[in-house]
């Protein structure tokens, strides 16, 4: 297996994940801005990230929010 490698096109907001050099002989949409890359085989290879930089900071701040939530719910004795 390959080592895997991150690329990030900042005109486009991609950021592509590639798991291994193979040919992509499909793809499966995962969500509406995230694609799975196949072989012919129908293994991962590769995942691209539309909107990469707001799909990210979301996720971010929502599990921060989260934490946040869950810390002010405890009563300090």
């Amino acid at each position: 297996m390959n080592k895997p490698k991150m690329k990030y096109f900042d005109q486009e907001d991609i950021l592509h994940l590639v798991i291994s050099e193979e040919r992509q002989g499909d793809s499966l949409e995962l969500s509406p801005n995230i694609t799975a890359e196949l072989n012919d085989n129908g293994e991962l290879i590769g995942i691209e990230i539309l909107n990469a930089s707001t799909l990210i900071q979301e996720a971010v701040l929502g599990k921060a929010t989260a934490k946040e939530l869950t810390f002010s719910n405890v009563k300090i004795a």
